[in-house]
C-alpha cells in the first residue's frame, strides 16, 4: 500500500517552478502573483506529493481574466468549496499539457487580502520558520494517515477536523509576530 505522506523531496520546488512557468505563459498580460503554498512549500516537511498553488489577484475584474486564461489551458472552475474568495480550479481532462497533466497539484485563485489566502501564507511562513511546529504538524499528518489506513478521502476529512485548530494557533502566533 502506498503511503499518503512522503518524505520531503527538494524536487517539489522544481515541480512548482515548472507549473508556475506554464501558468505564467497562460496569464501573460494579466496582473497577478503566484505563491507555492501547502506542505510541499516547506523545506524538510514530509507531505502528500501534491503541489499547492495560489494565484493572487487584487482587482475583482482580474478574476474573470484569470478564469478565462485558465480555461484556455484546460482547467475548469470548481467554485470556492466553502471558502470565500479562494476559488478552486481543476484539470478538465480534455485539454492536455505535458507539465500541468504530469505534476499533481491543487490550484487556487485568491483575492489579495482574503482570509483563505492569509491562512495559506501565514501557516506556510510559520512552518518554514519554526522547526517545532513543522515536526508537530508532520507527526499529526502521519498519525491521521495511519488512522485512516492511507485512504486519501478519509485523510482529507479527518485532517480538516483535527489539524485546523493547530493551524489556527500557529496563524495567530504568526499574526502576533508581525
Amino acid at each position: 500500500m502506498k503511503k499518503l505522506i512522503q518524505k520531503y523531496d527538494p524536487n517539489w520546488i522544481n515541480s512548482f517552478n515548472k507549473i508556475k512557468q506554464a501558468l505564467d505563459l497562460a496569464l501573460t498580460g494579466i496582473s497577478y502573483q503566484i505563491e507555492h503554498i501547502g506542505s510541499t512549500s516547506v523545506p524538510s516537511l514530509d507531505a502528500k506529493p501534491i503541489i499547492d498553488i495560489d494565484i493572487i489577484y487584487k482587482e475583482d475584474a482580474t478574476f474573470d481574466k484569470i478564469k478565462t486564461a485558465l480555461e484556455n489551458i484546460g482547467y475548469y472552475h470548481n467554485g470556492d468549496q466553502g471558502i470565500p474568495e479562494r476559488e478552486v480550479f481543476k484539470r478538465d481532462g480534455i485539454t492536455t499539457n505535458p507539465v500541468l497533466d504530469s505534476i499533481p497539484h491543487h490550484l487556487y485563485v485568491c483575492l489579495h487580502g482574503s482570509q483563505g489566502l492569509e491562512r495559506h501564507l501565514l501557516s506556510r511562513d510559520y512552518l518554514r520558520k519554526h522547526k517545532w511546529a513543522r515536526e508537530k504538524y508532520q507527526q499529526m499528518k502521519y498519525e491521521i494517515a495511519d488512522k485512516v489506513n492511507q485512504d486519501r478521502k478519509k485523510y482529507a476529512e479527518l485532517k480538516e477536523l483535527t489539524v485546523n485548530d493547530f493551524i489556527d494557533q500557529i496563524i495567530e502566533k504568526e499574526k502576533n509576530i508581525e
